[in-house]
């Protein structure tokens, strides 16, 4: 059952990053010490790449081992793989290639010059995420594990970030993706955002996660903040409908903040 969301707001944007960054740091060393290894699903756009930044600028960030991360992508933009609009390369700049990460753990999306199509490249990353479930299940000797792997590897922590229309990854207001309840990838050919064609995780997908955390700075995106936090439905309301299996955490700043419901806000008073 997917949890309730709780909300966090600080000061200004900058506040808000090192926050992130910090407690990014604790989830991945506690996980670790739970697992051995600990899973992250990125995100790009502003927040996203400046979360990462923010780690790799932390005196902390030594703390993880790097080289037991699994990284994912919640979604991607189907562009040339040397395109600046990809995420990847972004994140790679910000953090990743200052990281000692096992290349056998990160798993990119495919790109325009490797597939014909978003559809084919979603299909491929759906594939990459069932043989990664798949290794985990044969890996896992546990009481609990089911006799068949999932679709999914463990997801432990999501990120994602919010547009002012209150999409989340590459799913938007009232279009096909946001309606998909049976594949975990889809390719998007007609986004309303530049540039158009992207590979996302759909909703299931995100929902699988133990942890979504939804990373969020700006008046600008008040109005979606508030939307989400009312409880309108995710066809409308993309980041509405995204909740983590164990915990979803709103991590916003005092502008983002300004249409959140009352209630919450005397629920979870901010904090660092």
């Amino acid at each position: 059952m997917s949890a309730d969301p709780r909300v966090s707001i600080h000061p200004d944007s900058s506040v808000l990053l090192a926050a992130i960054a910090a407690r990014l740091i604790t989830k991945l060393v506690d996980t670790q010490d739970r697992y051995g290894d600990a899973t992250i699903v990125l995100t790009g756009g502003t927040m996203g790449i400046g979360t990462l930044r923010a780690v790799a600028e932390s005196p902390a960030c030594r703390a993880v081992d790097w080289s037991k991360v699994n990284v994912w992508w919640g979604d991607e933009r189907f562009v040339e793989a040397a395109s600046p609009d990809r995420n990847v390369l972004q994140a790679k700049e910000a953090l990743l290639d200052k990281l000692p990460l096992d290349p056998a753990r990160v798993h990119l999306p495919g790109d325009a010059g490797s597939f014909e199509s978003p559809d084919d490249a979603a299909a491929d990353y759906e594939r990459q995420l069932a043989e990664a479930a798949a290794r985990e299940h044969e890996s896992d000797f546990s009481d609990n594990r089911p006799d068949e792997p999932g679709r999914l590897p463990r997801f432990d922590v999501l990120l994602l970030g919010v547009g002012p229309d209150a999409h989340v990854a590459s799913l938007f207001p009232e279009m096909a993706g946001i309606r998909e309840t049976q594949r975990m990838v889809v390719g998007v050919t007609n986004s309303p955002k530049p540039p158009p064609s992207r590979i996302t995780l759909t909703l299931p997908a995100i929902k699988s996660a133990g942890e979504v955390w939804m990373l969020v700075a700006g008046e600008d995106k008040a109005g979606a903040v508030g939307l989400a936090l009312a409880g309108a439905g995710s066809v409308q309301v993309p980041a509405a409908g995204a909740r983590g299996k164990n915990r979803t955490l709103w991590l916003i700043d005092a502008a983002a903040a300004a249409q959140v419901p009352e209630n919450l806000l005397r629920k979870e008073p901010a904090s660092a």
